[in-house]
This record gives C-alpha cells, structure tokens and sequence, in this order.
C-alpha cells in the first residue's frame, strides 16, 4: 500500500454493503423512429383534408407536436384563398398565440404596411401562415422533430391556398421550404421553385418562391429593411408580368 494512504475500514460484525445502483434500462423506442410516424401519420391526415376547414380542424386534433400543449391558441392562418401570394414565417409569437392569428403584433403592423404598398392585403389577394401552428415556448427556436411533425400540414396548407407567388419569410421558413442550409442574407433576393408531394397530389406545378427577411428581424436591423424591400418589388413585379387564373 502506498504510504500514507489510508487503510480500508474493515466491517462491523452485522454490516452490510450498499448494492451498486442499477444501470439505467435502456430506451425501447429510437427518437428519430418516433419521429418519423408522426411525420408519416401528419402526411396521412393531411393529405385527406380537402378544405383549409378541415385542415384547421385536423390540426385541432392532432397531438403529435408538443408544442400544442404549451400552446393558448392554435394559429392557423388568414387571409384570401386562392391568393396572388402566400408569405409563410417561423411561428407565432406572443401577440398570435393570445388571438389566434398569424402576424398581428409589431411585426405584423409591419408587414402589412409593407404589402399596402405594394397592393398586396390579406383581405384581398393575400394569404399569411407559419411553419408551425403552435407558439413555442419563450419564443425559442423551433426543433427539427417540430418542424417535421407539422410540415405536412403546411404543405397541405400551400396545396389548398393554391397561391401564385410564395414568401418565405425568415430563416427556418426559407430553409425548410427550399431544402437548403445557406441563412437568410444568402438565399432572399433570388428566384426559386418550390415543389412537394402535396402540390401534386393536387395536380398542381412548381410555385415561383422568394425569400425574404422576417419582420420582426428588419424591427431589430432598420437598415436591412431597403433588402426586404427590394423582395417584394420583385414579388410585385413577377404577379404583374405573370397571367391571372
């Protein structure tokens, strides 16, 4: 024994050793394959709603995002159907989760300032949603199995608006929606095509797609707001050189 360590304490007559704690039992069901039924359990459900109506009512139903629970309100969307643009952001914040409507706080105020001038309106020839339908909590960033458990649903969603130009406004909207990982200041300002088993089940071609900088981003940045726009210039300017349906 080296020096000065100290010698084992022998046991008293009548003692016992604690047992070792067990090791933890090991998890049954993988995270990604609990994932992947939701998602393909969402696709099932959505491809059968054959009206916004009943895309918000199986929304209503549908359990398997967790946010739901944390959620005051399910935030569907607003606006007018079949639209000359549909603009699709993150997910809502505070304002949308206590009434129920997608962008009607600060940025919200913003955003419709930016569509009048451009004739754009929701009552009218707009359409406005969210990646997710259900606030997260504090605002957080949405997480991957978030994001896959209800993208079915938007997908859906973009099939019934049947719009001729889409927005995505933000980050996790562009990038989620065009398959890319670049951010935001490198994928707004171009042209893309957006494409999804939904569009067509429904019978429907590629959708010409801008993306663009989230409000609540140029409330933070007011010098990017020239950029953004800039992007909706260019929406403009496509509606008006492209034919009506």
């Amino acid at each position: 024994m080296p020096a000065g360590a100290p010698e084992p304490r022998a046991a008293q007559p009548g003692q016992q050793h604690a047992p070792a704690p067990a090791e933890p039992a090991p998890r049954t069901v993988p995270p990604l394959e609990a994932a992947d039924h939701v998602n393909e359990s969402a696709r099932e459900i959505a491809a059968g709603c054959e009206s916004l109506d009943a895309l918000r009512e199986a929304l209503v139903a549908f359990d398997g995002c967790a946010l739901k629970a944390t959620a005051t309100n399910l935030v569907f969307g607003t606006g007018s159907a079949p639209a000359d643009v549909m603009l699709i952001g993150e997910a809502p914040g505070r304002d949308e989760d206590r009434q129920g409507e997608p962008f009607v706080g600060v940025s919200g105020q913003l955003l419709e300032s930016m569509l009048g001038f451009v004739d754009l309106d929701r009552n009218t020839n707009a359409y406005i949603t969210n990646i997710l339908p259900w606030r997260p909590p504090g605002n957080r960033q949405p997480t991957g199995a978030e994001v896959a458990a209800c993208l079915p649903f938007l997908e859906r969603h973009i099939a019934l608006v049947a719009p001729r130009v889409l927005m995505f406004l933000g980050g996790t909207a562009a990038k989620t929606l065009l398959n890319r990982t670049e951010g935001i200041t490198r994928l707004r300002g171009h042209w893309y095509e957006y494409s999804s088993p939904a569009l067509e089940a429904a019978g429907l071609g590629p959708i010409p797609a801008m993306a663009s900088l989230h409000p609540a981003y140029l409330l933070r940045q007011p010098a990017q707001k020239r950029a953004a726009w800039a992007d909706l210039l260019a929406v403009r300017e496509k509606l008006d050189a492209g034919p009506r349906d």
